[in-house]
């Protein structure tokens, strides 16, 4: 009878054990299955460009820099998230170069008004630095790298401190849109006088309305959780964006306007090498500035060698291109790249060859408006071609880029740049 209440005993307690196994294993998955969306967030986070806190995601990009005119720009810059709040949000930053001994910041906030069309209503006050010639479209993602090459070399900024009030509006999932209303403060860190009508501007106000569209007709869509997330990247993708400057309008000195253009088309191959294409072009009509011109994104210094000339090359920027070298007030820029696969030389050796080609051309009128500042236009076909062998060790690679063409120089090493890549992403 013992031996038989001891059986049954025994029987019952590996039972209940193996009964209750499954449980244990149950939450030890669930654990584990949080444990990964929770290192995947964090992991996006990241590439994206910021380090998650509670309430608060603090900005990557503001830590540290580097431009030939701040020197070493560094500081702190966040946005709050949805823990603090899914209606509001507030923004901002704050840095200082140590070349120019000079504090630069941002304070900024938006609220949403409706959440099915992702519509904000935003407010910024900056004062900051901005290129001269450069152009941003509203609607663009934010784009983040760890390192940004062409930063390193541009030495022609502006200040300017702008007042801004924003609407950001998803007419549908493939179509984006941003209007903005601005007032600016311009004042060039170079020697510049703008002549309009035996006037001269060294410093100047502008109020502006700028609007955006970006439209993605190939991507695909679907909702996850109650969240829209993108399944496809579709390509071709196309950007427009309207500027408009009113003179005398909260003290605005010009009148002038603005048309930029982007597309960009993607081919994937079967041996997974990828073709791309980017189109950008730009027109600028009435009384503007240099600082709201156009350059071609430039990426050479002026040094009389080859290995004087030796740093990184960018992402989208002319390699043989002086800084400072062209502006214009009507432009447009093609860009070929073919990436081929990555070659299997071993498990930890696959470098990747990227072969590129770029062509621009513009022109300007009145250049006699531009006083102080010497540069040359685009009225003939600027032409590069070139390869890359990036991911050699640790993402850093190598480029080579030969300019041809209408604007060949007679010195042959004046044409060649040779430049190394950084290429990372999480």
């Amino acid at each position: 009878m013992r031996k038989l209440l001891f059986v049954v005993l025994l029987l019952t307690l590996t039972s209940f054990c193996n009964a209750q196994q499954p449980l244990v294993n149950k939450t030890d998955s669930t654990k584990i299955a949080q444990d990964s969306i929770k290192k995947t967030e964090f992991l996006k986070h990241i590439g994206n460009g910021f380090l998650p806190f509670n309430y608060f995601n603090l900005d990557l990009k503001y830590l540290i820099k580097f431009n030939q005119y701040e020197g070493v720009r560094s500081g702190l810059g966040g946005v709050t998230n949805n823990r603090f709040s899914k209606r509001y949000r507030i923004d901002g930053y704050l840095v200082y170069g140590f070349k120019d001994k000079e504090i630069k910041y941002k304070v900024g906030g938006g609220f949403r008004v409706n959440e099915a069309t992702d519509t904000w209503i935003n407010l910024a006050y900056v004062d900051d630095l901005q290129e001269t010639g450069s152009s941003k479209f509203l609607t663009d993602k934010r784009f983040f790298t760890f390192f940004e090459p062409r930063l390193l070399n541009i030495d022609l900024f502006h200040k300017h401190i702008t007042k801004s009030v924003s609407i950001q509006h998803k007419i549908s999932n493939h179509l984006l849109s941003e209007t903005q209303l601005a007032t600016s403060k311009i004042d060039p860190t170079y020697y510049y006088n703008f002549l309009i009508n035996n006037k001269t501007y060294s410093t100047f106000d502008l109020s502006t309305v700028k609007a955006s569209l970006q439209w993605s007709p190939f991507s695909t869509y679907t909702t996850e959780n109650d969240k829209l997330k993108e399944t496809k990247d579709g390509f071709p993708k196309f950007t427009l964006q309207y500027t408009k400057a009113f003179k005398s309008i909260l003290g605005s000195d010009f009148n002038f306007s603005k048309i930029d253009f982007r597309t960009v088309q993607q081919f994937k191959h079967k041996n997974d090498a990828i073709t791309s294409i980017t189109l950008v072009a730009g027109i600028a009509e009435g009384n503007t500035p240099i600082t709201h011109l156009y350059h071609a994104y430039p990426n050479n210094i002026k040094k009389e060698t080859i290995l004087q000339r030796f740093s990184v090359a960018g992402l989208n920027s002319f390699e043989t291109m002086y800084f400072n070298e062209f502006f214009s007030d009507r432009f447009s820029t093609l860009q070929l790249k073919h990436t081929f696969n990555r070659f299997n030389v071993s498990d930890r050796f696959k470098p990747q060859l990227v072969l590129i080609s770029r062509y621009a051309v513009g022109n300007m009128s009145n250049i006699s408006r531009h006083q102080g500042i010497q540069f040359n236009t685009l009225d003939k076909l600027y032409s590069e071609s070139g390869f890359e062998i990036n991911k050699l060790l640790f993402g850093f690679g190598l480029s080579f880029a030969y300019r041809y063409g209408g604007y060949h120089l007679p010195n042959f090493e004046d044409n060649i740049a040779f430049k190394f890549t950084f290429n990372i992403s999480l």
